[in-house]
């Protein structure tokens, strides 16, 4: 596919890297940068040779979400005075395409987050199992001051990470929030000074890219399915990974390193 808003890299480690690419909009999407996302997804899920991958921005912010000067010139992915039958379905074709993407990837999906994340574009960072932030960033459910409402999970995502009060009022404020109130609230996983974000990032990404892959994937499936679920669907969900883990090479090599004492080598398999 012929990128031209985003950059995709798959590097030899086994990290791939989605880098939104209009930083002069603040990264904000369009429908052609949401269909190469969408694509980048589907294709490091499909790559065996890629067991990480992250999202970062290019310039100054993560995302500004929807592009508002192209939704108040009739262009954008959302705009004012909708017409409920015609564009019934603009949402799931247009910026829905990135978590209904990440609904297959089980691979661990890291966002970088470098500069402001606002309102659709914090919902994609909240898309992300891990979020490190750049002591720069800042994060805010903005929709609220357009008198729209989140629109691509962010209603979902938000209350599972920050609990709903906290939720609840970031969505109903709009106010921004900067990197040190995100940790704090456990909306990120950690800040780093802005000049080494992505150095970070990419350590952390090749630690886990090194793991057992088919053992990270199945936990990350089942970490999230068993928010689903009950304790005992739940249990019987672990069981059948765990014995689909088992039968991995990756099973055999870890405890007979920790025997010799020494560095697993595993192999994904």
């Amino acid at each position: 596919m012929d990128l031209t808003e985003i950059l995709y890299e798959k590097h030899d480690d086994g990290v791939a890297i989605i880098t939104l690419n209009r930083p002069e909009a603040m990264n904000a999407f369009t429908p052609t940068m949401l269909r190469e996302w969408e694509w980048a997804i589907f294709d490091a899920r499909d790559d065996e040779a890629v067991r990480v991958v992250v999202v970062t921005g290019a310039g100054r912010g993560f995302c500004a979400g929807m592009d508002v000067k192209a939704a108040a010139a009739g262009r954008g992915v959302v705009q004012a005075g909708a017409r409920i039958v015609q564009d019934r379905n603009r949402l799931r074709n247009t910026a829905q395409r990135v978590p209904r993407a990440l609904l297959t990837l089980d691979k661990p999906y890291i966002a970088a987050v470098n500069g402001p994340a606002a309102g659709a574009g914090m919902d994609m960072a909240s898309m992300a199992d891990i979020r490190i932030a750049a002591d720069t960033a800042r994060f805010g459910m903005t929709y609220v001051r357009m008198g729209l409402v989140p629109g691509d999970g962010g209603a979902y995502f938000l209350p599972r990470l920050v609990g709903m009060a906290r939720a609840l009022e970031l969505m109903w404020t709009g106010d921004m929030i900067d990197a040190a109130e995100a940790l704090r609230i456990g909306y990120v996983s950690r800040v780093v000074p802005a000049d080494r974000l992505m150095e970070e990032t990419l350590a952390f990404a090749r630690r886990l890219a090194e793991g057992p892959a088919v053992a990270m994937q199945l936990t990350k499936r089942l970490a999230y399915r068993s928010q689903q679920v009950d304790l005992d669907h739940a249990l019987e969900l672990a069981e059948s990974a765990m014995l689909v883990a088992q039968s991995t090479e990756d099973a055999q090599e870890g405890p007979r390193a920790f025997v010799e004492r020494r560095k697993p080598q595993f192999k994904g398999r």
